[in-house]
């Protein structure tokens, strides 16, 4: 992989994690373009998806520190009722996580076999999620204040079906979110924090196979350690521009032009490659 390919690969996983147009699915068809596969992809993966984390901690780390502070402020325990808002939070975000979890955990494997990560699949789910956003975009359904624990875990299994590569997790997370009739306003927050963790979880995974494969040593010594800064840095700065961007775009509810993007994506996908 050249410095060239990191940076834009770094770039375009940055954008494409916020954005709901499917980071996997892009970098899925950056990689068949750049004929870049192997340990080399799954070290770069390793490496942008934490780079994304780290964008998501410093853009939203108001609402982190809130909800820490929240969590270790004398409460009653007792009730779900009994307890602050931050703590509430933070249990619906754990409550999201058990779907991806039991994914990534016991399913993981068995999905990629089926489906593989082709651009023929790839180009299928990109259709699937311009679908569910111009379907999210038409429906008006009343407005909630507050995301329950129920609707947390509708969320959680929107996030655990995105593992497929073409299908939005943000995409995905949000359409869920506003079909089921939750405020625009706490969604985006909602589904950047609730990520955190799968991302990490995914990153350790891919790590695991990394070192399984071949050594994680041999992996970056092939990579290059310049090629792989490169590309952290790229996907840490365009991740933290994409993910403000995103937040002021669904406060505005214009996701409907991320659904003809990604309807001509997928279209274009299927067609030439």
């Amino acid at each position: 992989m050249s410095w060239i390919e990191s940076l834009l690969m770094g770039l375009l996983q940055g954008l494409t994690e916020y954005l709901p147009i499917s980071s996997s699915g892009h970098l899925a068809i950056a990689s068949s373009l750049f004929g870049i596969e192997g340990e080399q992809n799954l070290a770069f993966t390793v490496i942008v998806h934490v780079a994304t984390v780290l964008s998501t901690i410093v853009i939203l780390w108001k609402e982190i520190v809130w909800i820490l502070r929240d969590l270790f402020t004398r409460q009653s325990w007792k009730s779900y009722s009994g307890l602050n808002e931050g703590t509430r939070y933070a249990i619906n975000i754990i409550i999201s996580m058990i779907p991806v979890g039991i994914v990534g955990l016991f399913f993981k494997d068995s999905i990629e076999d089926i489906f593989g990560s082709g651009t023929t699949v790839v180009g299928c789910c990109l259709l699937v999620t311009a679908a569910l956003l111009t379907f999210s975009y038409y429906a008006k359904p009343r407005q909630k204040e507050q995301i329950s624990g129920l609707h947390a875990f509708v969320i959680g299994i929107a996030q655990a079906v995105a593992v497929l590569p073409g299908l939005s997790r943000s995409g995905s997370t949000i359409a869920t979110g506003l079909l089921l009739g939750n405020k625009k306003e706490r969604l985006a927050q909602f589904s950047f924090l609730m990520v955190i963790p799968p991302i990490l979880g995914e990153a350790l995974l891919d790590m695991k196979d990394l070192v399984e494969s071949a050594g994680a040593s041999a992996a970056g010594t092939e990579t290059g350690t310049g090629v792989l800064v490169i590309g952290f840095l790229a996907a840490f700065l365009s991740g933290c521009a994409a993910c403000k961007w995103m937040i002021s775009i669904v406060r505005k509810g214009k996701l409907i032009w991320f659904g003809v993007y990604c309807a001509v994506a997928g279209l274009m996908t299927l067609l030439f490659l």
